[in-house]
């Protein structure tokens, strides 16, 4: 059994797995077109350029291709994510959770940036995958600061009253 404190509502077990499972997802396949460029399934002219992005000189971070970091983070959000994690005893793996989202959510703002404005033109297997770290992290916010005892329960807090 775990500990009260370390339990997050249902919702928030699902919605972070199925998240994850879908970064992976689509971390898999922007992994597999950065060798199969052919495979690439998306618009090549205009705005929406999913060959220019994913070509780019900023599709490298460290000489390690950015597809390779996504799937990285994503597998491990998988595992971190998974109902099995949720309820682990290890406290190390409730703060990895939310400071990996972080971390993937600052590195994401630098590739919005670099596709709004160096390469002038966005992918949208790219911009899921953002939206799903949004997403993640937005769960992870709601959740995590009490799960981790970072924020002090409800019924603790002092009533303000105004006169």
């Amino acid at each position: 059994m775990i500990d009260s404190e370390l339990r997050v509502p249902r919702w928030a077990e699902v919605t972070t797995f199925l998240l994850s499972l879908l970064g992976l997802g689509l971390s898999i396949y922007l992994t597999i077109t950065h060798f199969a460029k052919q495979l690439l399934v998306c618009s090549g002219t205009g705005f929406v350029d999913c060959a220019k992005v994913t070509t780019s000189p900023q599709s490298y971070f460290l000489h390690i291709p950015v597809a390779f970091l996504g799937l990285a983070t994503y597998t491990v959000m998988v595992a971190i994510n998974s109902p099995w994690a949720w309820h682990a005893k290890a406290r190390w793996i409730h703060v990895t959770r939310f400071v990996l989202a972080i971390v993937a959510m600052c590195f994401v703002f630098w590739l919005v940036y670099a596709e709004f404005i160096i390469i002038n033109s966005i992918c949208l297997y790219c911009t899921a995958v953002h939206i799903t770290t949004f997403a993640l992290l937005i769960v992870l916010t709601l959740v995590s600061p009490a799960q981790l005892g970072w924020t002090r329960p409800r019924e603790l807090v002092p009533d303000v009253q105004t006169r």
